[in-house]
């Protein structure tokens, strides 16, 4: 059989922005080491290959042997490095300036370091949408992968994406190769003779064919189960080895080298999508069941193989919609990037250039994909890749007070449609604080940033269903148990990292945010508050009419309701501020009036902690007296008291709750049950916290209480000032 047939391997290697180093670590040792070792051993086999940028800037920092390795890689031709937007976001998700400036520093950055020009793009999650191509042109991109189910939507047919295609947009070209799912499944689980013959059969029917394999790295030895099967079983070695048995007519080759020498199939427009899996998991969850079952009875059809192609699942942006916690990120790095931009365009020109330039790369960090989405892996559940995101905004956003000045203590109150959903919400902010209120959804705290430790303490999650929750309880008691993790074990079940997970499946009927206010059953026990159980009042997410009041050293919100406990009508009127006096504080206050003559009430508001390991040591809850009585997943019922707190000794954060009237505290965590790569698993999201009173109303039905938040981060900037010293270099003076 004559040299006609190319074979295309790309590897996409990625880490998340806020990834734990020794999971990197253990990818390193597991996956991408390897591979290189390989390689060395296959010359004649050529691989493109894509490291993110979050990953490339963490190897140069902890494995520079690893970065000169690939440079030499690279000076061989044996791997062609592909480009992408630097800290692979979602390119749905960003403005058209970040995506055109993301990818287009990565593809500078990688030519200056590897000394290779750089053609080609990967596109995150294959996320793709017909406008991108503009972009990527302008960034200087010519051409990139996606995956066949792209083009097989444009109406190619599987016997039509043995090549590759180009699309335009006014008149400018960005070549286009279709990853086959096919070789997706294949590699590594088939025996490597099985690809074999299925490139041939391609060959024999299409002279000149183009292969394409594109997936992630980690498959081969990271992922559960793959480092025996791949590198202790042989399988890479036996697969590369079979490539260069069949090197006659077989070429392993890359993009670059196939585009210089293979003209393209035609032109087509691709429609919006990604691969199978990410569009069904972009389905909200009762759908994504429905459309499982649904595919499950159509493809014993004997006509699926025609119609499949045209069967089309969800849209990746409705991730927005399906997660508000995602929704809340990606508008948060939307208003930072506006700002960033405005600011560009008033001080780019003088001696702010390198604080703004700092700014750009928190900003573009905090638009890594990883914590937006969730399917297969932990993703958006992960809580220390979220706290990644904020940490970054924060710290863009910290970055931009400073150039515009703000570098004495300050507080302002600001109104606009933060997080895109057609209302109104109310932003405080101090030079310690940021709070953001949503008057519309209950008057709602649903982000309370904290400067100093670049932390949003209201990045939670809530309890919500997931399809996969249907096979957790169908597994319960019969799922083999690790402690570290692999998603089906060899004997064909499910790997759970925790034992009776079945059993956690809760479900949350209100965000789990701050200044949730509830009128609660009389008498109500915390285990059944905890369940959800009790709720008398229509205050939690109802909405409520808002004002704001300013001064130059005083700024407040105050936000009313007319409701119902049960049949009763009563109004809930409270009171954010903040004071320039004390910007570390939020004095909140509840005026409550109407309320029901010679009935018990029982009222709480509910305030969550996030981002606060929940059974570390060094995290831990302190009653009013300020002795310890737990870790920050433990759950309490303290008697009548005016204070509590939490402390978090690794971030050097201290949030203390006062209240002027006694209020017993409930105290229990808010857990999820989730997939990941690693297996089923239950993850602390955020620590609730009730005060909660019961009383009668007095003759005039009316009731009020005061509650003051503190947030100290004293400890941490006691802790930075020690590692500024600490790198600082030593002045001796010497007197002769």
């Amino acid at each position: 059989m004559p040299v006609s047939t190319r074979l295309i391997l790309a590897i996409h290697n990625h880490q998340p922005v806020g990834n734990f180093d020794h999971v990197i670590r253990h990818a390193c040792e597991k996956a991408y080491f390897p591979l290189l070792d390989l390689l060395e051993e296959f010359p004649e086999i050529a691989v493109v290959l894509h490291n993110s940028g979050s990953l490339i800037d963490w190897l140069m920092k902890h494995e520079p042997g690893y970065i000169e390795r690939l440079a030499a890689f690279v000076d061989n031709g044996q791997i062609e490095l592909l480009g992408g937007p630097y800290f692979e976001p979602i390119l749905a998700a960003i403005p058209r300036r970040d995506r055109v400036g993301q990818t287009a520093s990565y593809k500078k950055f990688l030519e200056r370091r590897f000394d290779s020009p750089v053609r080609g793009a990967w596109i995150p999650e294959r996320v793709w949408e017909q406008s991108f191509a503009a972009d990527l042109i302008d960034a200087g991109i010519e051409y990139i992968l996606l995956d066949d189910a792209h083009f097989r939507a444009a109406g190619i047919s599987n016997e039509d994406l043995h090549g590759y295609y180009f699309t335009e947009d006014a008149g400018r070209k960005l070549c286009l190769f279709p990853g086959s799912e096919r070789l997706r499944y294949l590699l590594p689980y088939a025996d490597p003779h099985e690809i074999i013959e299925h490139c041939r059969q391609v060959a024999e029917k299409h002279p000149g064919a183009v292969l394409t394999f594109g997936d992630d790295g980690e498959k081969f030895g990271v992922w559960p189960g793959s480092w025996d099967h791949v590198y202790t079983n042989g399988w890479m070695r036996r697969f590369f080895t079979a490539l260069r048995e069949q090197s006659s007519w077989l070429k392993v080759t890359t993009m670059d080298e196939t585009v210089r020498n293979v003209s393209p199939l035609g032109r087509t427009y691709l429609p919006d999508g990604s691969y199978r899996e990410m569009m069904e998991w972009a389905l909200p969850a009762e759908r994504q069941v429905q459309y499982h079952d649904a595919m499950n009875g159509y493809r014993q059809h004997h006509d699926w193989p025609q119609l499949g192609s045209f069967v089309r699942a969800g849209f990746w942006r409705n991730f927005l919609v399906k997660y508000p916690e995602t929704n809340e990120m990606y508008t948060r790095m939307l208003g930072v990037s506006q700002r960033l931009a405005e600011y560009e365009e008033l001080y780019g020109d003088n001696e702010h250039v390198a604080d703004l330039r700092a700014a750009r790369a928190d900003l573009y960090r905090a638009q890594c994909n990883c914590p937006y989405w969730h399917g297969a892996f932990g993703g958006l559940y992960l809580p220390h890749l979220r706290n990644a995101v904020y940490s970054h905004l924060i710290a863009a956003d910290h970055k931009l007070d400073q150039i515009a000045g703000k570098s004495h203590p300050w507080v302002e109150v600001t109104i606009d449609d933060y997080n895109c959903d057609s209302k109104f919400e109310i932003s405080l902010k101090s030079d310690k604080l940021k709070a953001f209120l949503a008057p519309a959804q209950g008057g709602q705290m649903y982000e309370l940033d904290v400067t100093a430790v670049r932390h949003n303490l209201l990045s939670t999650l809530n309890r919500r269903f997931e399809p996969y929750h249907h096979k957790i309880r169908q597994c319960a008691g019969s799922a083999h148990v690790t402690e570290h993790g692999g998603g089906v074990d060899p004997n064909g079940g499910v790997s759970f990292k925790q034992a009776g997970l079945d059993q956690k499946l809760q479900y949350d009927q209100w965000a789990r945010k701050s200044l949730v206010d509830h009128f609660l059953q009389p008498g109500l026990a915390v285990e059944s508050f905890a369940n959800g159980e009790g709720i008398a009042g229509d205050f939690a997410h109802g909405a409520y009419k808002a004002i704001v009041r300013r001064s130059d050293s005083h700024v407040e919100a105050i936000m009313t309701r007319d409701g119902h406990i049960g049949p009763h009508q009563a109004t809930v009127r409270k009171i954010i501020a903040m004071n320039e006096s004390c910007p570390g504080e939020i004095q909140i206050r509840y005026e409550l009036s109407n309320l029901p003559l010679n009935l018990p009430l029982h009222f709480g508001v509910e305030f969550n902690f996030a981002g606060l390991a929940g059974s570390a040591p060094d995290r831990y809850l302190y009653d009013a007296s300020g002795r310890s009585i737990g870790t920050l997943d433990s759950t309490h019922s303290l008697p009548a008291g005016k204070s509590m707190g939490l402390v978090d000794e690794w971030l050097g954060i201290d949030v203390n709750l006062d209240t002027t009237m006694p209020a017993e505290f409930w105290i229990m965590p808010v857990q999820t049950v989730s997939q990941s790569e690693g297996g089923f698993e239950l993850v602390h999201q955020s620590t609730s916290v009730v005060p909660h009173w019961e009383f009668f109303a007095p003759a005039d039905g009316c009731w009020s209480v005061d509650l003051k938040l503190s947030i100290d981060t004293s400890v941490a900037h006691a802790r930075a000032l020690h590692e500024e010293n600490a790198r600082r270099p030593v002045s001796i003076s010497l007197t002769v």
